[in-house]
């Protein structure tokens, strides 16, 4: 074979694979049930690629997040355009994420497929210059911890222009009093579940803030494999369909609870615009220090109590709110 028809199949098997990728990626962009479905298959195939399983349980907890929004008390609490935004920036930050990091997890497998390092392919899919060299880092020495944060690090980052500081959100959503005050009063949580009925977590605190939220992510995969708990969060992703309803976990309670409903019966497809990103690590340049660094073994412990009894005492607080109104009224 001549030297030009090399190269010209060599063209060939990369336009073939970035199209794929692609395809991949915008068929299980669609909503949040795909996005949580893809990132688990991935790392059912990847053990190695531990960030995977932690974006499909945070994407399980977006989807929970979402249907929250249409049941009571928050119905009561928020109009329907305050509840549509906050739907649009859940789906916003979660389907950017997906559509910069799974094109990451394609090219992975496709160079551990082919034994050799794929990682320029990236650049077609507007990844940034810092996750293309940890991923080159990663092929090289292997550091599954140090991958983690660095996606923790380089995702945080892709959503905080696009979303976070994007003037819509931050005037209709993060500096509104719906967002202000779940945020003072700790309303917002990831939790991990299990199949026999506890939940785990931490919960989600200054939200807009990029080192708060890449905080969060590495207490949150400290947890999630923490060797005494693991288990329990993998089965419990693999055995359990996600519906974005809450119920997936709550049966599992002691207690019943009713059930909440489904997101694909609550929500249309939301089409999204993209936008060719620019690389925050070259704009920027400023990956922190303390971004790397581990975070403290906090004690693990049950944390459905304390999550519940903050939502049933806002229903308790609807439920007076509505009653003062009825007297009101007969007023």
């Amino acid at each position: 074979m001549r030297n030009d028809q090399v190269l010209h199949a060599s063209r060939e098997v990369i336009v073939v694979f970035q199209e794929w990728a692609r395809q991949q990626t915008l068929e299980n962009n669609t909503d949040n049930i795909s996005r949580t479905k893809a990132y688990l298959r991935i790392y059912e195939q990847c053990k190695e690629l531990k960030w995977a399983l932690l974006a499909s349980m945070v994407s399980r907890n977006a989807g929970w997040n979402m249907t929250d929004l249409e049941t009571m008390p928050i119905r009561t609490l928020l109009g329907m355009k305050e509840r549509n935004m906050l739907f649009k920036t859940y789906e916003r930050a979660n389907w950017l994420i997906f559509s910069d990091a799974y094109p990451q997890l394609l090219t992975y497998m496709y160079s551990k497929k082919t034994g050799k390092p794929q990682f320029h392919h990236l650049t077609y899919f507007h990844v940034s210059t810092f996750m293309k060299h940890e991923w080159f880092h990663f092929f090289t020495h292997k550091d599954e911890e140090r991958l983690v944060k660095a996606l923790i690090i380089n995702e945080q980052n892709v959503i905080q222009q696009p979303v976070i500081a994007h003037p819509e959100y931050r005037e209709h959503v993060f500096h509104r009093l719906p967002y202000l005050s779940q945020d003072f009063f700790h309303l917002s949580a990831v939790l991990f579940p299990t199949m026999t009925g506890q939940l785990y977590g931490y919960s989600v605190n200054h939200f807009s803030n990029v080192t708060e939220r890449i905080k969060l992510g590495k207490k949150l995969a400290s947890l999630l494999f923490h060797p005494d708990y693991y288990p329990k969060f993998y089965r419990f992703s693999k055995d359990v369909e996600p519906t974005g309803a809450r119920w997936e976990y709550e049966k599992y309670f002691s207690t019943r609870m009713p059930k909440t409903p489904m997101l694909r019966l609550l929500y249309p497809i939301y089409s999204h615009q993209d936008t060719i990103r620019k690389d925050w690590y070259v704009s920027d340049r400023s990956v922190k220090k303390r971004w790397w660094k581990d975070e403290l073994h906090l004690p693990v412990e049950d944390v459905s109590h304390k999550f519940y009894s903050k939502r049933h005492l806002l229903y308790a607080w609807v439920h007076f709110k509505h009653v003062e109104n009825e007297k009101d009224k007969l007023h």
